[in-house]
């Protein structure tokens, strides 16, 4: 039984198991000893391509920022209107939370305890605030109510964001609404958000 996982382990698939001890166990209380019997291998094994559980949580954030931050250099998040650019990056968050369930929810509890985590949040943080760059310039545009506070826009929207990792659970046949589910989450974000006039535009 464990020669035949050894023979099919894969540092991918360390990955995931390593990301679903982390989230059922949280990372402090993880060690390379339920990391070894979850994945079935020995932790030499583990150590043959991985220095230690840091460097398996740097792999599981990164993979889920570089995701996020990818969507700042797509088409729609560079062009066009300010007000259409952010409702595309909060459409295009929810489509990279939904496919990264596992890996965007350990990235939302790191706490900063490891140099991993610090940089994990300053990320987030870099995210969050140009989000909020472009509600800002939607603003100044016209697009958005001028009496939003921008800070407490950007909370909220990535507060109901990052909520779903809570409850969406990818099932095969998928589930009544999934494919309208980042369109329903901007409309209720910024439905209210919009200056008179341009309200379910």
């Amino acid at each position: 039984m464990t020669t035949a996982k050894r023979d099919t382990y894969t540092p991918e698939t360390l990955l995931t198991v390593a990301v679903r001890v982390f989230n059922e166990r949280g990372y402090d209380g993880t060690s390379m000893e339920h990391l070894s019997r979850a994945a079935g291998i020995s932790k030499s094994s583990i150590y043959h391509h991985v220095a230690g559980k840091e460097e398996l949580l740097r792999r599981a954030v990164s993979r889920a920022l570089d995701g996020l931050f990818a969507i700042l250099d797509e088409p729609g998040a560079v062009r066009g209107r300010a007000v259409e650019r952010v409702e595309y990056v909060t459409r295009r968050t929810v489509d990279v939370l939904m496919a990264e369930v596992p890996y965007v929810t350990l990235l939302l509890r790191v706490r900063g305890n490891t140099k991993t985590e610090r940089w994990a949040l300053e990320r987030r943080r870099e995210f969050d605030q140009r989000v909020a760059e472009l509600l800002k310039a939607a603003v100044a545009d016209g697009d958005l109510r001028a009496d939003v506070d921008i800070r407490l826009a950007t909370r909220l929207l990535f507060g109901m964001v990052n909520s779903l990792v809570e409850w969406y659970r990818p099932q095969p046949d998928g589930f009544p609404g999934e494919e309208q589910l980042a369109d329903t989450v901007v409309q209720l974000a910024f439905e209210g958000m919009r200056a008179n006039g341009d309200r379910g535009r």
